[in-house]
């Protein structure tokens, strides 16, 4: 009788009911022994889990199952990274509250991913937006204030006139409001900022011991910390402007003072600010730059434009010799000070500049064995090579550019108009945000005593729910019964802070929330120790900068003030690739994949709607996304063939750090590999059950012990490199070896021994699986008459003899051309594997009866023929 077909929607129910009763995922309050944290980057709750997101969790619910059957105690927690903007426009387009729309799209996700049967210990599930979350996360902004980590600083920030909110730079579009189109204003407000820049140091020069992390990942941070050595350099106007008589500028490239051709100035700069007030133009000029953004990424864009004040100053090398100076558009207001020399020779950006406003271009230095002058091209040798120096303040002829650098700082200092310096890249992290759904900033303006700290005992400032988005901006400001407040230091009317913070402060810190979600502190210190760092931290490299860098930030500054014992958040780090599909088209637009047929003609693929029955045309492959309609529901694969089909699929395509590219057919596979290995073991299962799992000794059945013990030592090995697509291989390679001897088992054709070993095999086989496809494996593990659930067990222990190879496959050349392969034993002689070779009948036929000149064996290399 034919087995019954795996169905996945019954068993994958019963088994995740089966690991909940038993609570087996739920992690010790308070652990004893080795421990291990897993944490996939927490999702925000848009409504529904897209592809990405399973690939993400299945990824560390491998290592999560896995180590836990290595005999960790591990702590595998979800959460909601809750706050943010998206709810606040579903408020406005839907008439619905921002709590509301969270918590019902919470409800979804946690439903979804609860059908993929992730082992995650849900006892410990909060959002950001819980009020018990962003109570405790005031309680880490009073201990900050406290310690000095945070400030309050004004600074220029892109103003909606129309939404009245702050617009982050990407908000920017082309110089109007994402939202509003409303031309963005520049405005200076008062900031709340973390301090972060006192850790720039630190942040960078730890970098080199996060060995776990990938190298991609720590170059971006050090290129957004961005330390430079450079000259602090003045200029004297040649003319004083009010009380202003020079101009300074920072550069790290002193070398190439000689070259110099113009100054240039942010429209933020003291001298274009006193001059637009009796210049009109400038004054739009100003107004007009600033719409455009204030991102280095929207200045770099931006087409190179300036505004000619009419000064000049001295240029320092040479007496007599002046420089005009341009407000420009791609200077940037807060790195340095505001103020470059430009130098078209040598730097693209100022070439671009000179040649639209036909300034001076004179190089500095030549390559050595070239004099051509500058065309369109600017020359930027790397510090390290030798030019051959034009002019320069110590005379230096042919040097590096690190050597010139070196002797001018020293040339400006001694002249006494100039300093080198040690900037950084990276600036205060300014968290305030004029929006409702946000963790309010716990402070009290007074008229009388300044601001003022919430006191701890009065906390938390709890967000009103009685609020309405009918009024553009943000609804905290104008509700009184939140705004107004006794000061408490001198108990007169106060107001209280409306800005909220910003959304990475949230997911700065969760991380260590989790080791004790119910703490009325933000930590137990002594309970976060057994499980911090973070073992293994899994997210997309769109989060390479920002969040882990925040996160690296407030991991000391919780340490500072008491509430954990470490530096670094994580001590691993993995980036996996996106989730791709092909995209389609008919003369409508964007088509999705449920919409459509493939059909494949001798090897040419068509799709066909299947609704019209019309041709659509076929895209090329990109990450999903709505807007090109290329995306898959995870709900509708899960239905169709189960959460292991899906699983296994994602972890089979690709290597994790690459795009997996989703088709039907992969999945299709996947699920026939599935079905497969169902239909080969539980046919062989009543046999199976009868015998005691034993190690094969001889001939097939040794054969099948030997692969699957190599195959444990391998897949544990992939397992802890995050090498899943290698397992998934090796997993592919064992099902293939098993199948025949399975097949005779169930006919009852096969030998006592070998269904002992292959009993031992499946066992091995189902624990490798189960980390993949865990129903699955419960589900086999169960027919093979086991009580206990497989999820339970620990990883089985390969037997070390049968993992040595004692045969070695070695080349066999003919005059230096390969012509074959010999497999030997790994302890046979020379002589022994000479005589081998030459009774092989590829060499015979080469030979043609006729002795070799010679046989020369390289041992465990290669054997070489000469004839």
């Amino acid at each position: 009788m034919a087995t019954e077909r795996y169905n996945p929607r019954k068993a994958e129910a019963k088994w995740q009911k089966a690991w909940d009763d038993a609570k087996l995922f739920e992690a010790a309050d308070n652990p004893d022994g080795e421990t291990y944290y897993v944490l996939e980057m927490f999702p925000y709750p848009s409504g529904r889990i897209h592809m990405g997101h399973v690939r993400n969790y299945t990824m560390g619910d491998v290592v999560a199952r896995y180590k836990r059957a290595k005999g960790f105690n591990v702590l595998h927690p979800m959460g909601w990274d809750a706050f943010g903007m998206p709810a606040e426009n579903a408020a406005m387009q839907n008439k619905v509250h921002p709590k509301e729309w969270t918590y019902e799209n919470i409800a979804t996700m946690r439903g979804q991913l609860k059908t993929m049967g992730l082992s995650l210990d849900w006892s410990r599930e909060f959002a950001t937006c819980d009020v018990d979350y962003y109570h405790r996360q005031q309680i880490l902004f009073q201990d900050f204030l406290k310690e000095g980590l945070i400030g309050r600083k004004t600074s220029k920030v892109n103003w909606d006139p129309v939404d009245n909110t702050v617009l982050a730079n990407e908000q920017v579009i082309d110089g109007r409001g994402w939202r509003s189109g409303a031309l963005v204003e520049q405005r200076e407000l008062a900031q709340w900022v973390f301090k972060i820049t006192d850790y720039s140091e630190e942040l960078l020069s730890a970098l080199d011991e996060l060995d776990q992390w990938p190298e991609k990942v720590r170059t971006m941070q050090r290129n957004w910390i961005g330390k430079s050595h450079g000259l602090q350099l003045r200029f004297d106007l040649t003319e004083a402007l009010d009380n202003i008589e020079q101009i300074e500028v920072y550069t790290t490239r002193p070398d190439t003072l000689a070259g110099a051709s113009f100054i240039a100035i942010a429209p933020e700069h003291e001298i274009a600010k006193q001059l637009a007030k009796s210049n009109p133009d400038l004054a739009e000029f100003n107004v007009d730059v600033r719409r455009a953004g204030t991102s280095e990424e929207a200045l770099e864009k931006a087409e190179k434009r300036g505004f000619d004040t009419g000064l000049t100053v001295k240029h320092p090398l040479y007496e007599g010799e002046t420089l005009p100076v341009w407000v420009a558009n791609f200077i940037v207001t807060d790195y340095g000070t505001g103020a470059v020399f430009g130098c078209p020779a040598h730097d693209q950006r100022d070439l671009d500049f000179a040649r639209k406003y036909d300034l001076d271009v004179k190089n500095s230095f030549f390559a050595i064995d070239d004099d051509t002058p500058v065309a369109n091209e600017a020359l930027t040798p790397m510090k390290s090579e030798k030019v051959r120096w034009v002019e320069q303040p110590a005379g230096l002829g042919i040097a590096t550019g690190e050597e010139a650098i070196k002797e001018t700082i020293k040339w400006a200092e001694e002249k006494g108009i100039g300093e080198g310096r040690v900037q950084f890249r990276l600036r205060d992290w300014g968290i305030s945000r004029q929006r409702y759904w946000g963790c309010p900033i716990p402070i009290i303006h007074c008229d009388d005593c300044g601001t003022v700290p919430v006191p701890k005992e009065d906390l938390p400032v709890k967000l009103p729910d009685d609020i309405d988005f009918d009024t553009p901006g943000n609804p905290l400001a104008r509700h009184q019964g939140f705004l107004d407040v006794n000061c408490p230091s001198c108990g007169k009317p106060a107001r209280r802070e409306t800005d909220t913070m910003d959304t990475f402060v949230d997911s700065s810190w969760y991380f260590a929330r989790f080791t004790a979600p119910d703490a009325e502190s933000p930590t137990i210190p002594e309970i976060a120790d057994k499980w911090l760092p973070v073992d293994q931290y899994i997210g997309g490299i769109e989060h390479a900068i920002l969040h882990l860098l925040y996160s690296r930030f407030f991991t000391r500054a919780m340490k500072k003030v008491g509430h954990l014992n470490i530096d670094e958040p994580f001590k691993g780090l993995f980036t996996q690739g996106m989730v791709v599909h092909e995209t389609y088209k008919d003369d409508k637009g964007w088509v999705t994949p449920a919409e459509i047929r493939i059909e494949d003609n001798d090897g040419v693929r068509r799709a066909v709607h299947l609704e019209s029955g019309k041709q659509v045309e076929i895209g090329s492959i990109e990450k999903m996304s709505k807007s090109k309609k290329n995306v898959v529901d995870p709900d509708d694969i899960i239905a169709s063939y189960g959460a292991d089909t899906a699983r296994w699929f994602m972890l089979s395509d690709s290597p994790p750090e690459r795009d997996v590219i989703w088709t039907e057919s992969g999945v299709e596979g996947a699920h026939r590999l599935l079905q497969r290995v169902w239909r080969l073991i539980v046919d062989a299962a009543d046999a199976l059950k009868q015998a005691d799992a034993s190690i094969g000794t001889s001939g097939s059945a040794l054969a099948i012990s030997k692969a699957a013990h190599k195959t444990l030592e391998a897949v544990g090995s992939d397992i802890e490199k995050l090498a899943f697509n290698k397992a998934v291989a090796r997993l592919y390679e064992l099902t293939n070896q098993l199948a025949n001897p399975l097949t005779e088992i169930a006919k009852g054709n096969a030998e006592p021994e070998l269904v002992a070993a292959v009993k031992d095999a499946v066992q091995i086989y189902l624990a490798m699986i189960a980390p993949m496809m865990p129903h699955l494996a419960e589900e086999i593990w169960a027919k093979l008459g086991n009580e206990t659930l497989i999820a339970d067990l620990i990883w089985p222990e390969f037997e070390p003899s049968l993992v040595v190879d004692d045969e070695i496959m070695l080349p066999v050349q003919m005059n230096g051309k390969k012509r074959g392969e010999v497999t030997v034993a790994k302890t046979a002689s020379k002589d022994e594997i000479e005589q081998l070779v030459l009774g092989l009948d590829f060499v015979q036929s080469q030979l043609g009866g006729n002795a070799p000149k010679k046989v020369i064996v390289v041992p465990n290399r290669i054997v070489n023929i000469v004839i």
